[in-house]
């Protein structure tokens, strides 16, 4: 049963708000199976809330909820293991960013918090043959797996697949909604670096304050995040009027935000908005966050129907390999 402990947070990290008229909940089958006319007119509203707050919620998404409770499952299963399983495929030992990390390791905003996030993670990312032309280029090769596990591999790769899939639907839909053409972004995902990253958020003892969060403060790297999480709760963002809004888990939905590399490739026309995990609920916490990127020499250049004479390009060019390579150096604690 979950434990309230709201008089043990700080009063800077409880949330002011609900999600209620505040992030859309939005029928993608529509845009999945629809008419050319439907197909707009969700894109339109994934438009509209991408530029208003970065976050909304997509029912039938089509991946199964059987798929999602059984990643779920492997999930558990892998960080109920004991430490020293886990840290045999520790993050440390990969030269593409792939692997278990441990509480602290990971750190948003280490100004403020100053211990790291209070959250384990394992990355999982898209898997390459050592024959494949890039297998040991930055980023891209072959992943670590719990080799105590069976099962865990299979189910991964199987929710990693199904989430790649919509991720693909989703840029489509953002690329109408970017008066471009629905294709436009496919070439530049055919060789991508999604990343699945599985959470725990054990409970915390004694206060919850500045000194250790479950995650803090932050914007995601990338293009968009599709993220399931558990009934626990915990997830905030930061609307517009720079309160903290509560982002729970509502049935049968996934949630999807805008991340950095999106914004930038949009002028901003899109926004990354920041959010923050406070698991302050006295039980443990999961989440699968699925990251949709481009391909590791994917030009971020300012996109054409995002500048005009009176909006000139804000950011100059880079490639997503580069921006990635950049952004996990200044986050994780081994890469300094």
């Amino acid at each position: 049963m979950q434990v309230s402990r709201d008089s043990w947070i700080d009063s800077r990290l409880r949330a002011d708000g609900s999600v209620a008229d505040e992030i859309d909940v939005i029928d993608f089958g529509r845009f999945l199976n629809g008419s050319i006319k439907e197909r707009g007119q969700i894109a339109q509203q994934i438009g509209a809330a991408s530029a208003e707050i970065g976050f909304f919620y997509i029912a039938n998404h089509g991946i199964p909820s059987t798929l999602i409770d059984r990643a779920f499952q492997e999930m558990q299963r892998f960080f109920a293991l004991p430490i020293g399983g886990k840290t045999q495929i520790r993050i440390t030992n990969s030269k593409n960013h792939r692997g278990y990390f441990e509480i602290g390791r990971e750190n948003f905003d280490p100004a403020v918090y100053r211990k790291g996030d209070y959250k384990e993670g394992f990355h999982i990312g898209r898997e390459l043959s050592p024959s494949d032309p890039d297998f040991g280029l930055p980023l891209r090769g072959g992943n670590q797996w719990p080799k105590q596990l069976p099962g865990f591999r299979d189910v991964m790769v199987e929710y990693f697949d199904a989430c790649m899939n919509l991720g693909l639907h989703l840029m489509r839909a953002m690329a109408v909604a970017l008066s471009l053409p629905d294709t436009f972004f496919d070439a530049k995902f055919d060789k991508p670096l999604p990343t699945l990253r599985p959470l725990h958020y054990p409970p915390q003892s004694g206060p919850v304050d500045y000194s250790q969060v479950g995650c803090g403060e932050h914007t995601d790297f990338g293009c968009l995040t599709i993220l399931a999480q558990d009934e626990v709760g915990g997830l905030q963002v930061q609307n517009r009027r720079g309160r903290w809004i509560s982002a729970p888990m509502i049935e049968n939905t996934l949630l999807i935000n805008i991340g950095d590399m999106l914004a930038r490739w949009s002028n901003d026309r899109v926004v990354a908005t920041p959010h923050r995990v406070i698991n302050a609920s006295g039980a443990d916490r999961y989440s699968l966050p699925f990251f949709v990127d481009p391909n590791f020499d994917a030009d971020l250049s300012v996109l054409p129907t995002c500048v005009s004479e009176g909006n000139p390009a804000r950011y100059k060019p880079t490639t997503a390999g580069q921006y990635f390579l950049d952004r996990i150096e200044s986050t994780f604690s081994y890469k300094k």
